[in-house]
């Protein structure tokens, strides 16, 4: 018999907080962290806003020395790592640190140290490369980092699923517990892709708003004048326990996590499939492993990117997967438009959010959903929170090459 699993500890970082009681305040009072881009010059740029973490100092997290030696996606790792062990009261001895793991990823890892160092490559030869250079900018380093900074010696992984990236991470670590190899895991994904790179890359695909004028306002999930997601960054971490465990030790328990579906569209590098008919498939999986009928559901917290085709889409699997339930008591909301889209860091910022939710009986809005599309026709909670009586709770992640995840939380009541 597979073992429960509880959230203990929740380290939010994003463009609308530094920690998960800030962002989840924020999120309520529907605030945009959508911003012109202050990090490089955009001149020339087709997009010049993005969802900017500000006002972080890495050395409030770690050491000089060791800031270096790791990109920013590294960095809002750090941060977001400590915010959740910390709050899980979780003190990682040597007695159980070798059942304590860690499983973080991100989708495109250390754009900025790759930028920076071919740079010096180019004006000044290899010599100029720092020997920093690749541990700095490889993904499975925030989960190194992590696992050397607390003494975490349990399994030690790193997804790369693009957009799907830290639902994937949260999802396998579950099972890794839930099947007894660990006791804790450290999980979820971060991001830090505003580069010149990573804009003039997703920009080239026009995947990007460019409603440059009006940064706030750019960020439309669901509404018909969306013209694009608005890039952004940070990390979401969740500590992850054995029921059994947390509970003898005290352990805060913010929730429970009770499903996790994962699916592949088999269809295009970057196009959702037909009708959503990953997407449809990837929540239906994750409530079978959940046990739980669609009419169970409360909230989804959507992945809802504000791109034409994938908010239809989504839509259209919601609808399949709930059926009459979609239109007679299910929240959707998608809270991109105000944390803009993390890529890979995404789903574990979305997991937190939805483990907020629960845990504070509340459903955060859509923002910007002034005319909403004539083919996105459910409750999407638009421009204003809401108190709701929470139970279940499912949160999207779509990516690239067609990878989706899904998972399903429960509100915790002891």
């Amino acid at each position: 018999m597979s073992r429960r699993v509880a959230v203990t500890g929740i380290g939010l970082i994003c463009a609308v907080g530094n920690t998960s009681a800030e962002t989840w305040s924020n999120l309520l009072a529907g605030k945009s962290g959508v911003s012109p881009i202050s990090s490089f010059d955009t001149t020339g740029f087709a997009c010049t806003i993005a969802a900017e973490v500000k006002n972080f100092d890495p050395l409030n997290f770690i050491e000089r020395k060791e800031v270096k030696k790791m990109g920013r996606f590294i960095h809002l790792c750090m941060a977001a790592a400590d915010e959740a062990i910390k709050m899980s009261k979780l003190e990682i001895t040597p007695e159980i640190a070798e059942r304590v793991g860690v499983h973080i990823g991100s989708g495109i890892g250390g754009f900025d140290i790759i930028e920076r160092e071919h740079s010096n490559l180019l004006s000044g030869g290899p010599r100029k490369i720092s020997p920093f250079f690749i541990p700095a900018a490889i993904i499975n380093l925030a989960a190194g980092h992590v696992s050397i900074r607390y003494g975490a010696k349990g399994p030690n992984e790193a997804t790369a699923t693009a957009c799907t990236t830290s639902a994937h991470s949260i999802g396998d670590a579950f099972k890794i517990i839930a099947r007894g190899a660990a006791d804790v895991m450290i999980a979820g994904g971060t991001e830090a892709a505003i580069t010149p790179m990573g804009v003039g890359g997703f920009a080239a695909m026009r995947a990007l708003s460019t409603r440059n004028d009006n940064p706030g306002h750019a960020s439309r999930p669901f509404d018909k004048d969306r013209d694009g997601f608005v890039i952004g960054e940070g990390a979401g971490i969740l500590m992850l326990e054995d029921l059994d465990f947390a509970r003898k030790r005290g352990a805060p328990i913010f929730a429970e996590i009770i499903g996790y579906g994962m699916s592949a569209d088999a269809y295009h590098i970057t196009q959702p499939a037909e009708e959503g008919e990953g997407g449809y498939r990837v929540m239906m999986a994750a409530l079978k492993d959940a046990h739980v009928s669609p009419e169970q559901v409360d909230y989804i917290n959507a992945h809802g990117t504000s791109t034409p085709l994938g908010d239809v889409l989504e839509t259209k699997a919601i609808k399949r997967a709930f059926g009459a339930h979609a239109k007679n008591g299910l929240a959707v909301s998608s809270t991109k438009s105000m944390t803009g889209h993390l890529l890979g860091g995404a789903g574990g910022l979305e997991a937190g959010i939805t483990v907020l939710a629960l845990h504070d009986q509340a459903v955060p809005p859509t923002i910007n959903l002034d005319e909403p599309d004539a083919e996105c026709d459910l409750d999407y909670v638009p421009n204003h929170s809401r108190r709701a009586n929470l139970n279940i709770a499912l949160t999207n992640s779509f990516g690239f090459g067609g990878t989706n995840g899904s998972l399903i939380f429960k509100r915790w009541m002891e």
